[in-house]
């Protein structure tokens, strides 16, 4: 099975906390998503910038070449398309950086309240006390064949015996006993039956 392209990552987990990213890549694509993640943020602070503007502040933030800075540029053009339906993500992301270097902060204060609170804040909004839901696996689902059919017995109901000859029967008995029942009133429909239910091909 073929290793997903670091665009195809991106895709996916670009907002990924850093120690789930490690879990499922290894370290040099873990570095890579880490620096796409940081320059679309800057592209999200700057939307004005210009490719050169992009291209010297990753240079000079990660020490690149400029061959790798533009093909970098390239990725994060790619995905910033797709923001607009991970700004959601981005902002979940966002939020939990924010509330950690809070308690960072009130840490080496001693802020013991402060710190009580962000880490309240933090498994609250990441609902660390909730059991992660169990997906329901749509693709082990197997569509039922149905196929038409006259017998009742598929409904679990009895077919009756000479069924044709007892509606014919009873057709007679009421029939007789009830005449206007067999007169109703009706009016032809306005068409052309042999040209819709012809099936001869047209020429």
């Amino acid at each position: 099975m073929p290793l997903p392209s670091i665009v195809d990552i991106a895709r996916t987990d670009l907002y990924t906390q850093k120690s789930e990213l490690e879990e499922k890549y290894a370290i040099p694509q873990v570095d890579h998503i880490l620096r796409l993640r940081d320059m679309v943020t800057w592209c999200i602070a700057n939307p004005d910038a210009k490719d050169r503007q992009f291209v010297d502040e990753i240079m000079q933030r990660y020490g690149l070449s400029k061959v790798t800075a533009y093909a970098d540029l390239k990725i994060v053009k790619s995905l910033l398309p797709n923001l607009s339906e991970a700004t959601r993500d981005f902002h979940r992301w966002r939020y939990n950086e924010m509330i950690l270097e809070t308690y960072q902060m009130a840490k080496k204060r001693k802020d013991t309240k402060t710190m009580e609170k962000a880490a309240t804040s933090y498994a609250k909004y990441n609902r660390i006390d909730v059991e992660d839901e169990t997906a329901v696996p749509y693709h082990m689902i197997v569509v039922q064949p149905f196929f038409p059919t006259t017998d009742p017995r598929v409904v679990g109901i009895n077919p009756v015996p000479n069924i044709d000859e007892r509606i014919k029967k009873l057709t007679k008995e009421l029939g007789a006993s009830n005449p206007d029942t067999l007169n109703i009133e009706y009016e032809e429909a306005d068409m052309n039956f042999e040209e819709i239910f012809d099936e001869k091909p047209q020429e």
